[in-house]
């Protein structure tokens, strides 16, 4: 039985992650872990409410100085904030600073909310990300003492094996497939003690290794369609969310079409 307290409002902050690429919905629309939350928590609720300010390629500052304010102002009843890791991933970034901000954002949205959610992000495992590891590790650590001494609630994605498994990312290897934001979802799901769906950290079906000659194809195109361009993006300072606005701005119903 379900006995937590009902959720009629909800605001999700951040990145990519959160504004839920790459789970493509048929129109080209990226749909991701946030909105299929909101889906389940609009189930028999007529006042239900949800705001989405997530833009891709957001750094820690731009989210605390663009979305911070407007998700404070709403008051909503669950807010979600995962950021830093664009940071993380940059070659110059001032750990202290990151973490400064993130969390002078959790406070002032911790105080203005009825529940703050944090997230240690899943993490892929390969050789791009293996030089930043260190670095999303002290981000990880840094907001499991945040939530120790305020009390906020801290979703734990980047344990999990299964979230780890390369067959749960996208051909990008940086952002989650449709499967992963399924499993996303149901994990805050279950944080915030509704009854289990499905078990979000289940292993995948063993599979057989890919041929030596279809993974060296695989590596090519992924170099040549997503690696160079972010490495070129991360040299010159730009973002892929450059001029690009929130998916839901403000904190409104869910219309008939934003079901999943």
């Amino acid at each position: 039985m379900d006995n937590a307290p009902r959720i009629n409002s909800f605001v999700a902050l951040g990145d990519s992650f959160t504004e839920g690429m790459s789970d493509l919905r048929p129109d080209g629309t990226y749909r991701g872990w946030a909105d299929l939350l909101a889906a389940r928590l609009a189930t028999g609720s007529e006042e239900f409410r949800y705001a989405n300010l997530a833009v891709r390629g957001k750094l820690i500052q731009q989210i605390a100085d663009e979305q911070v304010d407007p998700a404070a102002a709403m008051g909503a009843d669950l807010v979600t904030l995962v950021g830093g890791l664009n940071d993380v991933l940059r070659p110059q970034c001032d750990m202290g600073r990151v973490c400064g901000l993130l969390e002078e954002a959790a406070q002032k949205l911790a105080t203005s909310s009825g529940r703050l959610l944090l997230m240690r992000s899943p993490g892929r495992r390969g050789p791009v990300l293996e030089r930043y590891r260190a670095r999303m590790e002290e981000l990880f650590a840094f907001i499991d003492d945040l939530a120790a001494r305020t009390g906020v609630g801290v979703v734990d994605l980047y344990a999990s094996p299964a979230l780890s498994d390369p067959r749960i990312w996208a051909d990008d290897r940086l952002h989650l497939s449709a499967e992963g934001h399924r499993r996303v979802a149901e994990a805050v799901w279950q944080h915030l003690g509704r009854p289990s769906e499905l078990d979000w950290n289940a292993a995948l079906p063993p599979s057989a290794r890919p041929a030596w000659h279809a993974r060296v194809t695989a590596d090519v195109r992924f170099t040549r369609r997503h690696l160079v361009p972010w490495i070129g993006r991360r040299l010159t300072g730009r973002s892929s969310g450059d001029g690009r606005l929130p998916k839901r701005p403000d904190l409104a119903p869910l219309a008939w079409d934003d079901t999943p």
